[in-house]
């Protein structure tokens, strides 16, 4: 058997390779031995990397299939309709939304330019869509395409651009919507948004009439003590002036003065002399009481919105304090600790309907108390003037303090409350400058509080 001893040459390669395929066996050294084991070797790792390799490649390629296929799934599925246009504006790319719009198929609008598709009149308007821009530089415009059997609906068109991984401008992707759908959906958000505008005034409305029944309700009882003096001064008045008119008949006729002075002791006419000037003087301050009110009540229900006068703090929380108990109908310790002169600039009847809210709202709380007791406040205190309500009821619960002047947030049984009575407070206290808060005391019960700006 031959030796091979020596690298062989083109030659000797042509014997080995007859050696090889003709099934003779060759033997080397042990040195070329080790350098034909090692080429090999290699050659077993080259194939194992390229078998690799392989396996590789088709799991990327089966990912890459599955992500395109979920981005054309996702950009048949939009409503919208999309175009991805190169730098120079021809279609590269549509979805099934816009080849509905031109009743064409893909073929038919990949490849055409932008101008090709669109309606004629819009043509100025496509140059500002497609023009090269930065990244970040987003238009919108408005366009009308060329669809079979005429002009399609005007579209929104949102342009975006695009740019290679060199940061060049490649083309834009434009996505549009009718114009027409834009505004029925703004339509119908506008018609919600007015009903809701309209149901908040419904409710403001009757809370504002709530409380209009309260402050009636207080006038009403604040009226009847003073009309039922009068009442009563009148009809004894009108049966002294019976008396008086028969006892002057009695002088003007031809009745004697035995008779007369007789008469005069029957009919209590001395008593009745003595008696007039208490009843004239009761029936004058029960008149000047139902003025008083009346002033008071036109002075609420008169003052425009808006309009701000000089408010006294001390007449304002005395008329408010006594007709809100009064609606109440409750026995309790009120106390009333105004400092005096104390003014502010301000719409009287809104800040009495504040006060009412905050004094009514603290005796709804103090139901369940032994003694109940309201203890309402005004200082001065630097150039503001704060105003406190406090009651000895539970105090409020911590869940509680953070929500109560949000709108509809009561803590009342239904029909009790609207839950808008401490919005409008805090609404009405913001309007002069101020800040409605409340606190729980550290001995029981809570307080309402406020500061507005002195005179």
């Amino acid at each position: 058997m031959p030796k091979a001893t020596h690298s062989p040459d083109a030659s000797e390669t042509d014997s080995l390779l007859k050696l090889v395929t003709s099934g003779g066996a060759i033997e080397f050294d042990r040195e070329r031995e080790g350098a034909w084991i090692e080429v090999i070797r290699k050659m077993d790792e080259v194939y194992s990397d390229l078998l690799r390799y392989e396996v590789d490649l088709e799991h990327k390629n089966a990912e890459l299939e599955e992500a395109q296929a979920f981005v054309t799934n996702v950009i048949e599925s939009v409503s919208d309709i999309l175009i991805v246009c190169d730098a120079k504006g021809s279609v590269q790319q549509v979805n099934s939304a816009f080849q509905r719009t031109l009743g064409r198929g893909h073929d038919e609008i990949v490849g055409k330019k932008m101008a090709d598709i669109i309606d004629a009149a819009d043509f100025t308007k496509l140059a500002w869509l497609l023009k090269p821009r930065g990244t970040s530089d987003v238009v919108d415009g408005e366009l009308r395409f060329s669809a079979d059997g005429g002009s399609s609906d005007l579209f929104a068109i949102n342009s975006s651009p695009r740019h290679d991984h060199r940061g060049r401008f490649i083309g834009v992707v434009l996505t549009g919507r009718p114009i027409g759908e834009l505004r029925r959906a703004y339509e119908a958000l506008h018609k919600a948004h007015h009903e809701l505008q309209r149901a908040q005034r419904q409710l403001v409305e009757q809370e504002k009439m709530a409380s209009l029944g309260r402050l009636v309700a207080g006038v009403a009882h604040e009226l009847n003590n003073p009309i039922s003096f009068v009442y009563g001064n009148i009809h004894t008045l009108t049966r002294y002036r019976t008396a008086i008119v028969a006892y002057l008949d009695a002088i003007h006729g031809d009745a004697g003065a035995d008779d007369l002075a007789a008469l005069r002791k029957r009919l209590r006419v001395d008593d009745i002399l003595e008696d007039f000037g208490p009843l004239i003087e009761g029936t004058m301050e029960g008149a000047v009481r139902i003025s008083e009110i009346v002033k008071n009540l036109r002075r609420l229900s008169f003052s425009r919105l808006g309009e701000f006068e000089r408010v006294n703090i001390e007449r304002l929380i005395n008329t408010a304090v006594l007709w809100a108990v009064r609606t109440k109908n409750v026995r309790l310790d009120v106390q009333i600790e105004v400092e005096p002169e104390l003014w502010i600039s301000g719409n009287e009847g809104q800040l009495h309907q504040v006060i009412v809210n905050l004094v009514e709202n603290a005796i709804d709380a103090m139901r369940s108390t032994a003694s109940p007791r309201l203890v309402v406040s005004a200082a001065r205190k630097g150039n503001e003037i704060l105003v406190r309500i406090s009651d000895n009821g539970p105090g409020i619960l911590e869940d509680h303090i953070n929500h109560i002047f949000e709108p509809f947030f009561t803590t009342k049984q239904v029909g009790e409350g609207t839950g808008l009575g401490l919005w409008i407070s805090y609404g009405i206290v913001r309007e002069h400058g101020g800040e409605l808060s409340a606190v729980n005391e550290p001995d029981g019960g809570a307080t309402f509080s406020f500061q507005l700006p002195a005179v």
